[in-house]
C-alpha cells in the first residue's frame, strides 16, 4: 500500500494545487470520483501563486535598497487549508529607480514640476506569519501593479429575490472582510492629505509611495507548509451542487482590458479560497473557472469610458470534470483612480470623477480673468493667464512682463486644455490585469458530463 498510496497522494495534490496551469486542462471523467479512503495533501504553495501585498505606511522614496513593509491583503489557501492568513507581514525593498525620460522631464518643467515621478521597482523577500514564524520569500512583483485599489460591488443594485438576496448577504460579508483587511493599513488624516497635495504642487518636491498601494507578487519558489490528512467524507462532497447565492473568491488568470480584449474571448480564473456549504467542502482552492467576454466597448471621444462584461459558465474540478454554471460578477478590485462600478448583471464600467467639474471650473475662471482687458482686471490678467497655462512658471512670466496678449494666449490654452482633458478627450479604459481579485456569485447550476473525446485542446 506504501508506494501506491504515495503515488495517489502526489497525483491528487498536484491536481488540486492552488492554481492549475493555464495552458492545459487534465483529461476529464464524467463526474468527480472521490477516493474511498483518507488522503494526505501536501500543503505547498506552488510557483505562480499571487500574493496581494499592500504597503501599511507611506514611504518617502530616497534610494535603491530602501526597506518597505506591507501586509498580505488576501488569504492564501492550499486545497481547503489556510496557510497564509490576511494580515501576514511582508518585508522587502526598492530594487530600482528608473530615470525620467528627457521628454517627460521637459514637459514637466514647462508645468513648473522639476522633480517628476520616477518609475519604481520593488520586491518582497520575507513573510512573518501572525504566530511569529518567518518565511523566506522568492517572488516576482507583477509589472504594472503598485496602485491604490478599491472594491467595486454590485450588491447595492441587486433585485429583490431569494437568489439575489442570498448573494447580497454574502457580498456584504465579503465587503466587511475587505474593509477589515484595510484597517491594517495606516490611513492618512485629512490634514496629511492636504499637506501632501500642497507639497506636490511645489516646483521641487519629494516622491512618495502612498500607504495602501497594492502589489501583486507571484511566488517563484514553492512555499512548504507541511501536509494534512483529508478524510474520505470531506473528499466525497467535492463537486456537489452549491446552493444558489453562493459566493466564491477567485483570481483572474486572463488579463482583460476594454481596448484590446475581443468579444467572445476566453476568460479563466482560479478559486483563491475554498467554497464550503454547511461545513462540507464543495470546491477546493485552485478549482478553475472558465468563461468568456460577453460585451466589450473601448473608450471613445467625448470622455465616454470603456465597458466590459464577463461571465463564467464552467467549473473544472480537480480531476478535470467540467460542470456548467450560471454566475455573475459580484465584486472586483480595481485601480481607485478608475472609479469602476458594476451593474446588476456584473458589467463593469468606469465612471467619470466629479472633481473634473471643479478643476475645469477653476481653470475657466482663471482664463476669464486672464483674458479680461487691462482696465477691467489690471495686472491680474497676465498672472491669472499664466497660472492657467503653465502654473508657477506662467505666473512668474505674467507678473514680470505684464503683457495682456500673453495673458489672452495663456488663458485660451489653459482653459481649452482643461475642457479637452475632462470632457472631449478619450475616456478611461476598463483594465483588469492578471491576478485581479474577483467575487463571483452562483445562480442556478446544472451539471453536464464532459465528453470523453473530441474536447479539443484547453486554452
Amino acid at each position: 500500500m506504501g508506494c501506491s498510496r504515495v503515488l495517489s497522494i502526489s497525483l491528487f495534490a498536484l491536481a488540486s494545487a492552488v492554481y492549475l496551469p493555464a495552458q492545459s486542462a487534465p483529461e476529464a471523467s464524467p463526474s468527480f470520483q472521490p477516493p474511498a479512503e483518507a488522503r494526505t495533501i501536501a500543503l505547498t504553495v506552488p510557483d505562480g501563486t499571487p500574493l496581494q501585498i499592500a504597503l501599511d505606511s507611506e514611504v518617502r522614496v530616497r534610494k535603491v535598497g530602501q526597506p518597505i513593509h506591507g501586509r498580505v491583503m488576501q488569504p492564501v489557501y492550499v486545497f481547503d487549508h489556510l496557510v497564509i492568513p490576511t494580515g501576514t507581514q511582508a518585508t522587502g525593498h526598492i530594487v530600482a529607480i528608473a530615470p525620467v525620460p528627457g521628454r517627460t522631464r521637459a514637459l514637466s518643467a514647462l508645468n513648473a514640476d522639476f522633480t517628476p515621478a520616477h518609475k519604481l521597482s520593488v520586491n518582497f523577500d520575507h513573510l512573518v506569519l501572525p504566530g511569529g514564524r518567518s518565511i523566506e520569500l522568492h517572488a516576482t512583483v507583477v509589472p504594472g501593479s503598485g496602485q491604490v485599489i478599491q472594491l467595486a460591488t454590485a450588491g447595492e443594485h441587486q433585485k429583490k429575490n431569494a437568489v439575489k438576496d442570498a448573494a447580497a448577504r454574502k457580498m456584504e460579508q465579503a465587503r466587511a472582510q475587505w474593509h477589515d483587511a484595510r484597517k491594517q493599513i495606516e490611513s492618512p488624516a485629512r490634514m496629511h492629505v492636504f499637506v501632501r497635495y500642497a507639497v506636490a504642487q511645489l516646483p521641487a518636491h519629494p516622491q512618495y509611495i502612498d500607504a495602501g498601494t497594492v502589489y501583486s507578487a507571484e511566488v517563484s519558489q514553492p512555499l512548504d507548509f507541511g501536509s494534512e490528512s483529508v478524510s474520505a467524507a470531506s473528499l466525497s462532497s467535492i463537486g456537489t451542487q452549491p446552493p444558489p447565492g453562493s459566493l466564491v473568491h477567485a483570481m483572474l488568470l486572463t488579463p482583460l482590458d476594454s481596448k484590446h480584449t475581443q468579444k467572445g474571448s476566453d476568460v479563466d480564473a482560479a478559486l483563491s479560497q475554498p467554497l464550503f456549504d454547511k461545513g462540507l467542502l464543495i470546491l477546493p482552492a485552485g478549482t478553475r473557472l472558465r468563461g468568456s467576454v460577453l460585451q466589450v466597448r473601448a473608450a471613445r471621444s467625448l470622455h465616454r469610458n470603456g465597458q466590459l462584461r464577463i461571465a463564467f459558465r464552467q467549473v473544472i474540478l480537480p480531476d478535470g470534470a467540467v460542470q456548467t454554471v450560471d454566475t455573475s460578477l459580484q465584486g472586483v478590485e480595481s485601480d481607485a483612480a478608475g472609479n469602476v462600478q458594476l451593474d446588476t448583471e456584473g458589467g463593469a464600467k468606469s465612471t467619470p470623477s466629479k472633481t473634473r467639474y471643479i478643476t475645469t471650473g477653476v481653470s475657466v475662471g482663471l482664463a476669464l480673468i486672464g483674458s479680461g482687458g487691462k482696465n477691467d482686471v489690471g495686472t491680474a490678467g497676465p498672472v491669472a493667464g499664466g497660472a492657467t497655462g503653465y502654473k508657477l512658471i506662467g505666473i512668474i512670466v505674467g507678473a514680470a512682463y505684464q503683457n495682456h496678449t500673453y495673458a489672452i494666449l495663456m488663458s485660451a490654452y489653459g482653459g481649452g486644455s482643461s475642457i479637452y482633458r475632462n470632457f472631449l478627450a478619450r475616456g478611461r479604459e476598463i483594465v483588469f490585469p492578471k491576478n485581479t481579485a474577483m467575487d463571483i456569485g452562483f445562480g442556478n447550476r446544472t451539471t453536464l458530463p464532459m465528453p470523453a473525446a473530441d474536447r479539443g485542446p484547453a486554452r
